[in-house]
């Protein structure tokens, strides 16, 4: 989908104020205008207003949670990711049920409430290892919820087990599934994705898998990797392609942007975006995506300081503690906070925090 731009001259930061304040959607091209603007605590202010309408209580939300990355096989060879090992490599792994469960265990030994489960796309893991796997983790941790598999990962599933998404969907929510991560989106614009990742899904495919899940009524979040080879144009299309899908399912419950990590990847000689550059992203995407309730902080790409700052910038949630994460760090970044480093990094930024669950209800 390609969006013409039409005359910056008719747009100005006072039109785009009375717009934001009036609730009115932005355009494609107020979009793009905001990021060539240079005053950015303008944006800011803008950007904070949108969250204080969203969220007039001042509270700050985060959630106690841990990632597994199950397995680390995966054929698809993104030229973004370090994380990966092809099938056959001596480095690759799958977990084994006794090991999930094991830090499932430390989790709510923490206190918390949701396992984010990620992976590679194994071409030997089909729909029965997820069953499998969910059920297993439903009976035994039954407080927890399983926030689980990115489209990109249920697409795949879906092919390699001769099944439609929407199949596939229902048989890993019979499972257990509860609710879906954004991954797999990084810029959803085909020409970008055919350069870092030539033999991913397509937008469309990804859009569709968001879809038939949230008219399944399982809600995702969604994401942004910016930093690479898009460009401003290009992470407004995929800011409008979240907020189209939004008004027609109503089923992202947040929205993530974090900048690409190059370190050890096939990208590496790319810069890494600023903290400049990602408040203004996040701003921005705070002021395009209206109709999406929560932005979420990416604190293991941007460190606690950035992370505090971004607080006046629209965000409103830091996520997950993590306990552990093994993708984005296999690139270099290993901001990964506890429960008393969040709270304290919240309550020295003048909000309040407030632990949460998957669905954003307040647990404290």
């Amino acid at each position: 989908m390609s969006r013409a731009l039409a005359d910056h001259s008719t747009v100005s930061i006072e039109h785009l104020a009375d717009k934001v304040y009036s609730g009115e959607p932005l355009t494609f091209e107020e979009g793009v205008w905001l990021f060539r603007y240079p005053r950015l605590p303008e944006i800011a202010a803008l950007a904070n207003a949108v969250r204080e309408r969203l969220h007039p209580n001042g509270i700050v939300t985060y959630v106690v949670g841990r990632i597994i990355n199950y397995t680390n096989v995966c054929w698809v060879r993104c030229k973004f990711c370090s994380f990966y090992r092809v099938p056959g490599s001596a480095e690759g792994y799958t977990l084994s049920l006794e090991e999930i469960f094991a830090k499932i265990q430390e989790l709510v030994d923490k206190g918390g409430v949701e396992v984010l489960i990620q992976g590679g796309l194994n071409p030997r893991l089909k729909i029965d290892y997820y069953e499998t796997l969910f059920s297993a983790i439903r009976e035994r941790f039954p407080q927890v919820i399983i926030h689980a598999l990115s489209p990109t990962e249920i697409i795949y599933i879906a092919h390699i087990s001769r099944l439609s998404i929407e199949q596939t969907l229902h048989r890993l929510r019979e499972a257990g599934l509860q609710s879906i991560p954004g991954g797999g989106g990084e810029i959803l614009v085909d020409r970008v994705r055919k350069q870092i990742a030539p033999y991913k899904h397509t937008v469309d495919e990804w859009l569709d898998c968001m879809r038939v899940a949230h008219e399944m009524g399982i809600y995702s979040t969604a994401t942004m990797m910016f930093g690479h080879v898009e460009t401003i144009e290009d992470r407004v299309e995929h800011l409008l392609r979240i907020r189209e899908l939004q008004e027609q399912t109503g089923g992202f419950r947040a929205f993530i942007a974090w900048n690409f990590q190059p370190e050890e990847t096939e990208l590496s000689h790319l810069p890494k975006a600023t903290g400049y550059d990602y408040l203004r992203t996040v701003a921005i995407a705070r002021l395009m995506l209206h109709n999406v309730p929560n932005l979420q902080a990416s604190i293991l790409t941007q460190g606690h300081k950035i992370t505090q700052i971004a607080l006046g910038y629209g965000i409103n949630d830091l996520g997950s503690t993590m306990i552990e994460e093994n993708v984005v760090s296999a690139a270099g970044s290993k901001f990964i906070p506890t429960a008393a480093e969040m709270e304290r990094l919240i309550r020295d930024a003048g909000y309040e925090p407030r632990r949460r669950n998957t669905r954003y209800e307040l647990l404290d």
